[in-house]
C-alpha cells in the first residue's frame, strides 16, 4: 500500500539561483504520492498557536508525523548536497510542523510584518511542502535595501539588526517589502508543490487574500515545514 510519505514516481526537483548573491532554490511539483493522505493526517492533528507578544509564526502549528520528517530529509538530503555544492553530509537533526497561516493582518506584530530567517546557520534549510492551491499565496525572498544583504550570517547580523533598528515595518502581510525591501525571487502556493532554500535567506510567506484564512486544515493555508541540519558525513 502507498503511504502518505511516499514520494511521488516521477516529481522532480528543479534547481534555480535567486537574488545577487545566487543563493540556490529547489522546487518539485507533485511531489508526494499521496498528499490528500497528508491533508487528513493535519486534520487530525492538535493544532496550538506558534505565535507570542514578541513574534513568531503567525498562526498554528502541530506536530508533524517523525516517518514524514524522516522520509523528506532523506529523499532530499542528496539532492540538497548537489545543489548547494556541501560535499558529504549527513542529517544531524531535523525538526518540522503542519503549519496554518491564521492571524489577521491588524494582529501581527511589527517582526511578523517583515522578512525574516528562521537560523543563520548555512547548514539549516528549510523544506516547505505546499498543501493548499495558489490563491493561498507563495513564499517570497528578498534583499535588505540599506545592507544589500539577501541572507544573514554571524558575521552580518550586528550590522542588519542596527540598521533595521532604525527602520520600520508595513502594515499587514509583506508583499513587496517596500520601501525598507525588495523582492529577489516569488513561489505561488500550490497543492503538493514543494520547495527547499537556506534557512539564512530572508523571506515571507505571502497572503493576498488574508480574508480567505482558515483554522481549517482542509480550507486553510496549509503547509509542512520541515527544517533539516546537515553535518559533514
Amino acid at each position: 500500500m502507498t503511504t502518505p510519505f511516499a514520494p511521488a514516481r516521477g516529481a522532480r526537483l528543479t534547481a534555480a539561483s535567486i537574488g545577487r548573491e545566487r543563493q540556490p532554490l529547489l522546487e518539485a511539483d507533485g511531489f508526494l504520492a499521496d498528499p490528500i493522505g497528508l491533508v487528513a493526517l493535519a486534520a487530525a492533528a492538535d493544532f496550538r498557536p506558534a505565535f507570542g507578544p514578541g513574534g513568531g509564526y503567525p498562526g498554528l502549528r502541530a506536530p508533524l508525523p517523525n516517518a514524514y520528517i524522516e522520509a523528506v530529509v532523506d529523499t532530499l538530503v542528496g539532492p540538497l548536497a548537489e545543489a548547494f555544492a556541501l560535499g558529504a553530509v549527513r542529517p544531524a537533526r531535523a525538526q518540522g510542523a503542519f503549519s496554518l497561516v491564521t492571524l489577521p493582518p491588524d494582529a501581527l506584530v511589527p517582526a511578523q510584518r517583515v522578512p525574516h530567517v528562521d537560523s543563520v546557520d548555512p547548514m539549516q534549510f528549510a523544506i516547505l511542502h505546499y498543501l493548499c492551491d495558489g490563491a493561498a499565496g507563495g513564499t517570497a525572498f528578498y534583499r535588505h535595501r540599506a545592507t544589500g544583504f539577501e541572507r544573514l550570517s554571524d558575521d552580518r547580523l550586528p550590522a542588519y539588526t542596527a540598521t533595521r533598528a532604525a527602520e520600520g515595518a508595513p502594515d499587514g502581510y509583506v508583499d513587496d517589502g517596500a520601501p525598507w525591501f525588495e523582492p529577489v525571487a516569488r513561489v505561488t502556493a500550490a497543492m503538493n508543490r514543494l520547495v527547499v532554500y537556506r534557512s539564512c535567506v530572508l523571506h515571507s510567506g505571502t497572503v493576498p487574500s488574508p480574508d480567505r484564512l482558515s483554522a481549517d486544515p482542509r480550507r486553510g493555508r496549509l503547509t509542512a515545514n520541515v527544517f533539516p541540519t546537515l553535518a559533514p558525513a
